[in-house]
C-alpha cells in the first residue's frame, strides 16, 4: 500500500496543484507536512498526514474508553504544532485497518473531548511522550482523498463563521453532552459588561 504522504503528493501532482512538502526537509519538525493554497486570499491551509497501520493493543492504553475502531492515537506535540498554524491548520488521518479518511481541523482538536497521557519512552535515558487517545468519529469521516479536499475548502469557507459568528457550542463530538447552564441573558447584562469593563 502506498503511503498517505505519497498519495497526497500523487492527489496535488496529477491536479496540478502547487503544493509545499515539508515531510523530507530540514524543517520538518518545525513545520507540517504539506501545505497548499492562497496565502493572498487566507487560504492557504497547512496540515500533517497520519496513518493509523494497525489494530491498538487497549492494555496498553488503560486510560483509553474509546473502543478500538474508533481509537487514534496522536503525538501531543504534533497537536501543538498543529495550533502553531491555526486557524488554517489541521489533520488528515487514513485509517488503513477500516478504510477511511478523517479530517480533523484545528477547531475541531481543539474543541472535541480528548484523553492524553504521557507513554514512557527510552532512547538514552528514560522519558515521557505525550499522547493524545482521540475518537475518530469526532473528524469529519470521508471514503476519499478527494473527499478531504472538498471538505478542506468548505472549512475554510466557513472559517468566519466558525472563528466569530457561532454563539451556541461549536461540534457535535462523541464523548460530549453538552446540556445548558447558568441563567438567561438579558440585553441588560450586556449593558452591564459594556459598562464595568471599559
Amino acid at each position: 500500500m502506498v503511503s498517505l504522504e505519497q498519495e497526497i503528493r500523487t492527489y496535488f501532482q496529477q491536479r496540478r496543484i502547487p503544493f509545499a512538502d515539508h515531510t523530507g526537509q530540514a524543517d520538518r519538525f518545525q513545520r507540517l507536512d504539506f501545505g497548499f493554497g492562497d496565502a493572498g486570499a487566507k487560504r492557504l491551509f497547512h496540515f500533517d498526514a497520519k496513518e493509523k497501520r494497525q489494530h491498538y493493543k487497549l492494555s496498553n492504553w488503560p486510560a483509553s474508553d474509546i473502543p478500538e475502531p474508533h481509537l487514534f492515537i496522536l503525538d501531543d506535540l504534533a497537536a501543538r504544532k498543529i495550533l502553531l498554524f491555526a486557524p488554517n491548520s489541521g489533520i488528515v488521518v487514513r485509517d488503513n485497518v477500516r478504510p477511511a479518511y478523517y479530517l480533523f481541523t484545528i477547531a475541531d482538536l481543539f474543541l472535541m473531548p480528548k484523553q492524553r497521557v504521557n507513554r514512557p519512552i527510552r532512547h538514552h535515558q528514560r522519558a515521557l511522550k505525550g499522547k493524545w487517545l482521540i475518537d475518530l468519529r469526532n473528524g469529519l469521516a470521508v471514503g476519499s482523498l478527494a473527499g478531504i479536499f472538498a471538505s478542506i475548502e468548505a472549512y475554510l469557507d466557513h472559517r468566519q463563521d466558525i472563528f466569530r459568528k457561532e454563539l451556541a457550542c461549536f461540534g457535535s463530538y462523541v464523548g460530549e453532552d453538552i446540556g445548558e447552564g447558568g441563567s438567561e441573558r438579558q440585553p441588560q447584562h450586556w449593558h452591564t459588561d459594556v459598562s464595568e469593563t471599559r
